[in-house]
This record gives structure tokens, C-alpha cells and sequence, in this order.
């Protein structure tokens, strides 16, 4: 991790160098690449005489266990039940401190994303049910609401200063609701058989999370012990396990117990984001971006549960984005993101189609068919390299036209 090491000793030395919010755009930006250039190799791989390597390697049975007591997985759900719950705890961890104390914690601040993120889920959703209503791959009607914030932002990074940094705040805020709306869609819609001891085991070590942060513990030891017995319970209750590293976050205090400590909250946050930006995220694009286009035409995309995704992602994020923003801003609910004209941000709302993570994330809850998920992978792949392409291109063209005029309506 030289690279990251440099970073972090630039900040150390001089810690005035770079805010909180650039600190987060300076990770997932460089992230959002390492994480292309995984799903990249994923696909090359899967698509080469070492294919069945791939196969064999993320079906290679692991298990833990402690008397009578086993967790049994293939290498495959190991990363998407438990790599993944580290995710989401950075993702609870940051949703958390950008309400409280970041940027959706101004006045007003979360009112244009906030709408914008509603719509851009909304969307998604009808297009993809127009071609899949009925039938097994009608389940899948979530998978093209998500923004990947790392590529999303990454796409964003590559334009430099062309950009204006009010946007991607805009993006990252709108990115953060979005995943917020894709935890209440996993906690509401992808559960399976409920175990009521589990639960109830659950339950408890909630409620000790909540207890050792109302009484001011800031070891972040503590809490983890916590959280790892949390995910367990989660795990076997039938309830998403990766929804415990998003309660583990929420109970992470954002305060030190001295004046001037660190907040364990930040000191998590902070020690994380390198892991998961060029460790976690890569691992999931490497294991699940591997489609095989054996026997694939141009016409396999026509089919209904990729055509339902590629054009969710790709045309029903960027229209309700766009829709959302005209309306509130005409309406006078909001105000566009400083310096902005509407065309950058109409190539901002492009950009919210690039679901890539939490699109095939929330397809491996909804599909256990191989070529259903097969289809997810084609869908999620073309909506999100569309959306990615167009969305620089249009803020590209954008910033070579010159002269702003932010406040047109």
C-alpha cells in the first residue's frame, strides 16, 4: 500500500492539507479504479483457458468451527456474507457521520440529493418491472436503484478540476442516500426463513452496542467484539448478515471521551476506507464480474431481466436524477450545487447510473439461478460502462463550453 501510505503521511504532516470531505474523495476516487480494473480482470479471466480455475476457486468450501457450533460457506458467500458486512460498516460508519456532523448535516443540504436519490431509485425500479412484472425475475426489481459510490467517483476524479468540487459533493451525498434506501430495500425485501432465537440474539447485542456508546466507551475493540458476535446471529437468522456491519456503524460514537480525542467513529472510519477501497471492493468485483460471454450475441442484452437493468441503470437513474433536480430547483425548493451549469449536472445524474457494486450485490440476494445471475452480471456491466462513458464524456464537453450559467432554470 505505498501509495496510500504516502497519502496518509501527506495528511499527517500537515492534517490542514486536505478536509474530511476531500480526504473521502481522494479514497473512493482511487478506489473506483482499482475496482474497474478487478471487474476488468474478472472478466478476462473467466473468459480464458483458466476459467474453470475461476469457478473452482470461489467454490472451494470454507468453514469455522467451534465444537458443534459451524459456519459452512463456499469461498464465494465468505466475501459476499462477510467481506461485504465489513463494507457496510464503513458504509453505516459514513452515512452516520455525514448526518451529524458532514455535509447532509447543513441546513437544507440534504434536500436536493435527498429528492434526487428518491427519484433515481423510483425509476430504476418501474423500468426494470416493465420488462420482468411477472414471473421468478421480478425479485431482481432493486438491482438497477444503487449508485457505486467508488466508481461513480472515480469516473468524476478522471476530469480533474473540470469539475467542480460543489458536484461531487452533490454525487457523494446523493451516493450515500442511495445506499441508505438500498439497506432498508435489503432489511425489507431480501430476507428468507426468519430464526426467531437468532433474532432475539441479535436483538440483544444491539442493545449492548447501544449501551456501551451511551456510556462513553470509545474502544473500538470493544465494539467490533460486539459486532463480530452481531454479524454471527445475523448471519443465522436469516436476515442479511451484512446489515449487522450497518448497525455495528451506527453505534460507533462520534465523539472522544477526552476534549481533543480522536472520535472512534473517525479513527475506525479513517482506518478502514484503504482496506476497503483497494482490498474489499476489488475482492467482490473480482468474484462476481466474471461473466462468461460463451454462447452471448449482441441480442442476449435484449432479453428481458438484463435489457430490465442495463436500462434502469442507464436511462431510469439519469432521468429521475435530472427530473428531480429541474423540479426542485423550479419549484424553489433548492438550489443548483454552487458553480454548476446544467449540463454538468445533468452529466452528474448520468453518473448515478453506474450501480456496479451494490447492483451486483443486491443481485446476488435476489438470484441463486446461475443464469440469472449470469444476466444480472451483463446487465449491470453494460448499464454501468454506459453510464460511466457518457456521464465523463457529457461533463467533459460540459467544461470546454466555458462560461457557467448555474442558476438557469
Amino acid at each position: 500500500m505505498e501509495v496510500s501510505g504516502r497519502v496518509e503521511e501527506r495528511w499527517s504532516a500537515d492534517p490542514s492539507a486536505l478536509s474530511a470531505i476531500q480526504r473521502f474523495l481522494s479514497w473512493e476516487a482511487a478506489g473506483g479504479l482499482t475496482l474497474v480494473a478487478a471487474a476488468a480482470a474478472a472478466i478476462v479471466w473467466a473468459n480464458s483457458p483458466l476459467a474453470d480455475l475461476y469457478e473452482a476457486v470461489l467454490t472451494t468450501p470454507a468453514a469455522v468451527q467451534l465444537g458443534g457450533f459451524q459456519i459452512a460457506k463456499p469461498l464465494l458467500l465468505w466475501i459476499n456474507d462477510g467481506l461485504m458486512a465489513i463494507f457496510f460498516l464503513l458504509v453505516g460508519l459514513e452515512i452516520k457521520r455525514e448526518l451529524l456532523e458532514g455535509e447532509l448535516a447543513r441546513p437544507g443540504a440534504i434536500a436536493l440529493p435527498g429528492i434526487a436519490a428518491g427519484f433515481a431509485m423510483a425509476l430504476p425500479a418501474a423500468i426494470y418491472l416493465a420488462f420482468n412484472r411477472t414471473g421468478p425475475d421480478a425479485m431482481g426489481w432493486a438491482i438497477p436503484t444503487a449508485t457505486d459510490i467508488a466508481f461513480a467517483l472515480g469516473v468524476l476524479a478522471l476530469l480533474g478540476t473540470r469539475a467542480p468540487n460543489s458536484l461531487k459533493v452533490f454525487l457523494l451525498a446523493l451516493a450515500i442516500i442511495d445506499d441508505l434506501g438500498a439497506i432498508v430495500v435489503i432489511a425489507l425485501f431480501y430476507t428468507t426463513d426468519l430464526s426467531t432465537e437468532s433474532l432475539v440474539l441479535s436483538g440483544a447485542a444491539i442493545v449492548l452496542l447501544i449501551v456501551l456508546n451511551l456510556a462513553g466507551c470509545a474502544r473500538v475493540a470493544a465494539y467490533i467484539l460486539v459486532g463480530v458476535f452481531l454479524w454471527i446471529c445475523v448471519l443465522k437468522s436469516g436476515v442479511h448478515a451484512t446489515l449487522a456491519g450497518v448497525a455495528l456503524g451506527f453505534a460507533v460514537p462520534l465523539r472522544g471521551v477526552d476534549k481533543g480525542q480522536e472520535a472512534p467513529l473517525h479513527r475506525l472510519e479513517h482506518g478502514l476506507h484503504p482496506w476497503v477501497a483497494f482490498g474489499i471492493l476489488p475482492v467482490f468485483a473480482l468474484a462476481n464480474s466474471g461473466i462468461s460471454l460463451t454462447g452471448m450475441s449482441p441480442t442476449s442484452l435484449l432479453l428481458p431481466l438484463p435489457l430490465g437493468i442495463a436500462l434502469g441503470l442507464f436511462a431510469g437513474k439519469q432521468l429521475g436524477a435530472v427530473a428531480a433536480t429541474w423540479l426542485s430547483v423550479r419549484l424553489g425548493f433548492s438550489a443548483l450545487p454552487e458553480g454548476a451549469s446544467w449540463l454538468q449536472m445533468y452529466g452528474v445524474c448520468v453518473l448515478t447510473g453506474v450501480g456496479f457494486t451494490m447492483s451486483l450485490f443486491i443481485g446476488t440476494l435476489a438470484f441463486a439461478d446461475e443464469g440469472q445471475v449470469s444476466a444480472v452480471r451483463l446487465g449491470v456491466l453494460t448499464g454501468s460502462l454506459a453510464s460511466a462513458v457518457l456521464g465523463y464524456v457529457v461533463l467533459y464537453v460540459a467544461d470546454a463550453r466555458g462560461p457557467k450559467t448555474s442558476q438557469a432554470t
